[in-house]
């Protein structure tokens, strides 16, 4: 007689949010380099603002940094929101008008690993940014605290989660036409007046920019690369909007 084998089969394990975040990031992060409209604005707008800053001397003064060093922090701060917010916003809200988010609605991603899968896109980018508009600075003198290197990391990160959350917030509330003129109309008035490129300090109302996500991550990065010292209150306002900006997309969030 044929003995019965009781012992439980373990049912296949369906793969890990990690595993699942990292697939969605690498597809993104190929998505992102092979378009030619999200590299224009990523790294070629951005460049062009470093070699109008420097050229032009805007932020000479006596005894204070040279303009390159002054300018560099903030162009990679409009790095971060020219990757985060303009680009995955824009790419996302187009995903969705064309069906391609309904795809991924049927999967286990969920809104929450759809944006760890886009900030992992965006870090990735972040890297061929840093060693283009940061290589292109250091031939115009540009001179980093190397003490303040880690620092400035540790924004870039905050950064990416904060304006990729934003991105995604504003692309799965509103049509793809709404999000494409707001993320760039945002994209130039926080670089414009939003303490990124330029300090708020500069503005009438400096008391209420300075709680800008967008100025924290310009102040966080010019402290760090200027003096090679540690922002602290930045991080809290950059860590505060991307709580906010990620819970307000897991909670609305639309795929279609």
């Amino acid at each position: 007689m044929t003995k019965l084998n009781l012992t439980p089969v373990e049912k296949p394990h369906s793969s890990s949010l990690f595993s699942k975040v990292m697939a969605q990031g690498r597809y993104e992060t190929r998505i992102t380099m092979t378009n030619g409209e999200q590299l224009l604005v990523s790294i070629i707008l951005p460049l062009l603002v470093l070699g109008g800053l420097h050229f032009t001397g805007i932020f000479d003064e006596a005894g204070g940094p040279a303009t390159i060093d002054f300018a560099t922090p903030g162009v990679l701060a409009l790095a971060v929101l020219s990757s985060g917010l303009t680009g995955q916003g824009i790419a996302t809200g187009f995903d969705r008008r064309y069906g391609v988010l309904q795809y991924l609605a049927t999967t286990p991603l969920g809104p929450f690993g759809l944006l760890l899968g886009k900030v992992l896109a965006v870090l990735m980018v972040q890297v061929t940014q840093i060693v283009v508009i940061g290589g292109a600075a250091l031939l115009m003198g540009w001179s980093p605290a190397v003490s303040g290197l880690g620092i400035a990391i540790v924004f870039i990160v905050l950064g990416a989660l904060t304006f990729t959350g934003l991105g995604l917030l504003i692309a799965g509330t509103v049509r793809p036409e709404a999000t494409l003129a707001l993320t760039n109309l945002l994209w130039v008035m926080l670089g414009a007046v939003g303490g990124v490129v330029f300090p708020v300090a500069n503005f009438t109302g400096s008391f209420l920019l300075d709680y800008l996500p967008s100025s924290a991550l310009g102040n966080g990065l010019r402290t760090a690369l200027i003096s090679g010292t540690f922002d602290g209150g930045a991080v809290v306002i950059l860590v505060l909007w991307a709580v906010i900006f990620s819970l307000g997309t897991i909670r609305w969030f639309k795929w279609r």
